[in-house]
C-alpha cells in the first residue's frame, strides 16, 4: 500500500479504499431513507390497464352496453377496465331480439423488460341480431256451450206383471 504523506497523523491511501467506503455508507443511508418514506409498496403498483373494446352488430345501429357500464351505438368502441373474470355485452334494437355476448379477459404476465398484457376474446365483440316475430295474437275465447245433461232412462213399466 502506498501512502501519500501524513495529515493529522493518519496516512491517506492512494488505492481509493476510503472513497469506496464513503460511497457505500452514503448509498446505504440513501436506501434506508428511501425505505422510510415508502410505508407500503403502492408506489410500485401500476394503475389497472384499460382496453379498447370494439363492438359490432348485424344489423348496425344496435345499442351495445357492457356489464361494466360503458355503451354505444354499433359499430363503435368503448374503453373499459376489464375485471379479472370477464364481462358481457348486451345488444338491443327495436324490432330485433336482444342478444348477449360473453367476453373473456386473458391476462399474460410480463417479464422484467415487458409489461403485462390484456387481451379480449372475442375481439371485436360481434352480435347477430334476429328479427323479432310479430307480436302474438290474443286468442279469442269462444263461449262455452253448456253440456247437456244426460237424462236417466224412463222406467217402461217392467216392474208390472
Amino acid at each position: 500500500m502506498v501512502t501519500s504523506g501524513e495529515c493529522g497523523g493518519s496516512p491517506h491511501t492512494v488505492d481509493g479504499w476510503i472513497m469506496r467506503r464513503v460511497f457505500a455508507i452514503a448509498a446505504a443511508g440513501l436506501s434506508l431513507a428511501g425505505c422510510s418514506s415508502f410505508s407500503s409498496f403502492e408506489v410500485f403498483k401500476s394503475t389497472p390497464p384499460t382496453v379498447q373494446v370494439q363492438l359490432e352488430s348485424t344489423p348496425p345501429g344496435a345499442d351495445a352496453t357492457t356489464s361494466l357500464g360503458p355503451g354505444c351505438k354499433t359499430p363503435c368502441s368503448v374503453t373499459v377496465t376489464p375485471p379479472e373474470a370477464g364481462f358481457s355485452v348486451t345488444y338491443t334494437m327495436n324490432k330485433f331480439q336482444p342478444a348477449t355476448v360473453s367476453v373473456q379477459v386473458i391476462r399474460t404476465p410480463g417479464s422484467f423488460t415487458t409489461p403485462d398484457s390484456t387481451t379480449l376474446d372475442p375481439d371485436p365483440v360481434m352480435a347477430q341480431l334476429q328479427p323479432a316475430g310479430p307480436p302474438p295474437r290474443a286468442a279469442k275465447k269462444k263461449p262455452r256451450k253448456p253440456k247437456a245433461k244426460i237424462a236417466a232412462p224412463a222406467d217402461s213399466g217392467s216392474d208390472q206383471q
